[in-house]
């Protein structure tokens, strides 16, 4: 599946136009949702990296919005549930969609049906970090580096399996990627989620996971696990002893997964302006952006251009990758 560059033209316009023409701003409880509760969809389960993103980012919402903030959890499906639930959702202003390159740049590559169109049906509200992937293993295994892996792999006959936190996401391609290039026989093993699968990697019932720097981060400061090698085009400053993949010989996988918020499409242009303008205040706070650099995120504030610019170039990194898996949509 290709990009639509007609449709990322008129989301871009559509982006543009929201942030236009701006009547002045009153409290969000008073001007729009007369009080009621705005809800950050989050399709992973309670425990994750994404839940705890959204939580932090709606504490500090509730401030600049004068109205609460509420997280609701809907996981399945690599997020494929939520972001059918924001399509659903009435644009009235009251629901967005707090989420990771996989819902926006993947699923509607490896999909047939998802049942949502990112370019059509949602309208981008504000991007705000960016992160890496990581392989790591239960530090049971006994393995250090990434070298002792393989050979613990090969001691295996070639094989094993690599937890994942949903089917047809980066990191089952990333298997591929490093089957490939490697030599080895591994087979991803779908997770609902990074929090079930790290709780099966620390209990030693899979020998191996790829999820993101801020999902491993707590369980690799705590011993638990160990982190063997990143994605992205350099080391991670919490991180400064695991290599890269691209340092280990794995190249062309330096461009970074983002994290964006979404509204449905429709949404009135001074809410969406109003909602990113929140964003970039909450992730702005010392303390937000201090929690959330030690997730092991890179924090910044992206525009809705910028988001759309983000989204379209990492979705060309991927479109080739899976194209070259011979992975044909389910």
């Amino acid at each position: 599946m290709t990009l639509n560059r007609r449709h990322f033209s008129a989301r871009l316009l559509a982006a543009g136009a929201a942030v236009a023409g701006l009547c002045a701003k009153t409290s969000w409880a008073a001007a729009y949702n007369k009080g009621k509760p705005v809800r950050l969809l989050v399709g992973f389960p309670p425990g994750g990296g994404t839940d705890a993103i959204a939580r932090l980012l709606a504490e500090k919402m509730k401030d600049s919005l004068g109205t609460s903030v509420v997280v609701e959890n809907k996981p399945g499906a690599g997020g494929q549930i939520a972001a059918q639930l924001l399509k659903a959702s009435p644009a009235d202003g009251s629901t967005f969609f707090v989420t990771h390159d996989h819902t926006i740049s993947i699923l509607p590559q490896v999909v047939r049906n998802p049942g949502f169109d990112p370019h059509t049906d949602f309208v981008p509200v504000a991007g705000f970090a960016s992160f890496v992937n990581a392989l790591a293993v239960p530090s049971g295994l006994g393995v250090k580096t990434f070298d002792e892996y393989l050979q613990w792999i090969r001691k295996q006959g070639g094989k094993s399996a690599v937890g994942i936190p949903a089917p047809a996401s980066t990191p089952e391609f990333l298997v591929q990627v490093i089957n490939k290039r490697f030599q080895t026989d591994l087979v991803s093993a779908p997770y609902r989620g990074s929090a079930p699968m790290l709780a099966d990697m620390m209990g030693n019932q899979i020998p191996a996971g790829i999820g993101s720097v801020q999902d491993f981060i707590e369980s690799q400061k705590a011993g638990k696990i160990r982190v063997l090698a990143v994605l992205g085009g350099k080391r991670q400053a919490l991180l400064p002893d695991v290599p890269t993949f691209g340092e280990l010989g794995l190249k062309g996988l330096e461009d970074m997964p983002y994290y964006g918020m979404y509204a449905p499409a429709g949404t009135p242009a001074e809410m969406v302006n109003e909602v990113s303008q929140a964003v970039a205040k909450a992730v702005a706070a010392h303390d937000v952006h201090e929690q959330l650099v030690a997730m092991g995120l890179s924090v910044g504030y992206m525009t809705l251009e910028q988001l759309l610019a983000r989204e379209k170039a990492y979705t060309g990194v991927w479109q080739r990758i899976i194209h070259d898996s011979g992975f044909k949509p389910q």
